[in-house]
């Protein structure tokens, strides 16, 4: 394999996949990107088994090939190259030589056979969305995916695909995040399938800019192309718990407000919370709010709000981050949080929409 690319050409396909890449891996091919070289363009891989992400990078190609190398090593060096550097990159025997100017690296490799890759899926569903509505969904649920919980389903998050209709959900049992947007065409039959935790946040970096993209999804597999990169992941193979259950479906209690004046009193409270616990006190009377929080040396802090609120005096306790993610969240000037009784969950949404919804469960205090 021998070809010759500019630095920035070289370097933006290289930073897109070695997302994936883990320095210390069980196989050492997993630390390696697969290259590709043919018809004047370079493939560039990378997996961990679990996601799989490839990019694609137009050179001047002088010998066509496939060779493994180092990938963390690989995009260190283009990295700290200077601007407008160009790069001859040859295998010379069993190493990868890659110079520019006065500049020589050599890199050990492992034969591009030893590369596990997903070439062909099986497609079940072809769903397509604007890039900019799926990267507001996952923004909007992301946050509330467990992380190595055992229930190893919630470590992911759901895509659900029905009607004209694509809706993300994610809970940890703790607090639960839904968003949906409406697609064009509608969908042949409803389906729901998990993304892992790692694919999510990779799905997240690399969606940038508008326009539609494709979301194909395979028996167990979900594949999504965006500008030169094919992203793909496995599914968990699970089945997501009917989160229908855990959404209050009509508080009785209502506290409407503006939700950075909500998140402003809750992040002074939280102060002087349990670092451990981070548990904070909600009082509801007429018109006002009141927020509480101590921790064991004996330190209070208390934050009242005026609110729009009519209904009886009540008291509950929440964990103050889950409460802060879910109002992050929130977009527009007004906030709606739906209370029941002291014992049951917290439901926020903006007021009049359904399209994103979060609920916080209560805890002792």
């Amino acid at each position: 394999m021998k070809f010759s690319v500019a630095r920035d050409t070289f370097l933006t396909p290289l930073q897109a996949v070695t997302g994936v890449v883990e320095r210390r891996q069980t196989m050492p091919v997993l630390a390696n990107v697969l290259l590709v070289a043919k018809d004047e363009l370079l493939t560039i891989t990378a997996t961990d088994l679990e996601v799989e992400l490839s990019a694609v990078s137009s050179v001047q190609l002088m010998e066509p090939g496939e060779i493994t190398v180092p990938g963390r090593k690989l995009f260190d060096i283009i990295k700290a190259l200077p601007d407008k550097a160009e790069i001859q990159f040859a295998t010379e025997g069993e190493k990868v030589v890659v110079r520019s100017g006065k500049s020589r690296f050599t890199l050990t490799t492992l034969p591009a056979s030893d590369f596990p890759s997903v070439e062909n899926i099986e497609v079940k569903q072809l769903v397509k969305v604007q890039k900019s509505e799926l990267k507001l969904l996952l923004e909007k649920t992301h946050f509330s995916m467990a992380q190595q919980d055992v229930r190893y389903y919630l470590n992911g998050l759901l895509f659900e695909f029905h009607d004209q209709q694509l809706r993300l959900v994610a809970t940890d049992g703790h607090r639960l995040a839904l968003a949906e947007t409406s697609i064009k065409e509608p969908i042949k039959s409803a389906l729901q399938v998990i993304l892992p935790r790692k694919g999510v946040l990779e799905l997240q970096r690399i969606l940038n800019g508008d326009g539609e993209l494709e979301v194909t999804i395979g028996s167990n597999h979900m594949r999504v192309s965006v500008e030169g990169i094919r992203f793909t992941s496995k599914l968990i193979d699970g089945r997501f718990p009917d989160y229908t259950r855990v959404i209050p479906a009509d508080p009785t209690r209502i506290v409407e407000s503006n939700p950075a004046l909500v998140r402003a009193a809750l992040q002074r409270a939280a102060i002087l919370s349990n670092e451990k616990f981070r548990g904070i006190r909600i009082t509801l009377r007429e018109n006002a709010i009141v927020m509480q929080a101590h921790n064991p040396e004996q330190e209070e802090a208390e934050e009242e709000l005026e609110v729009k609120y009519q209904g009886e005096n009540m008291e509950i306790g929440f964990n103050v981050n889950y409460l802060l993610e879910a109002l992050n969240a929130i977009e527009g000037n007004e906030v709606e949080l739906g209370f029941t009784d002291g014992n049951s969950s917290c439901l926020i949404k903006a007021p009049g929409t359904v399209n994103a919804r979060y609920v916080v469960m209560p805890m002792r205090l």
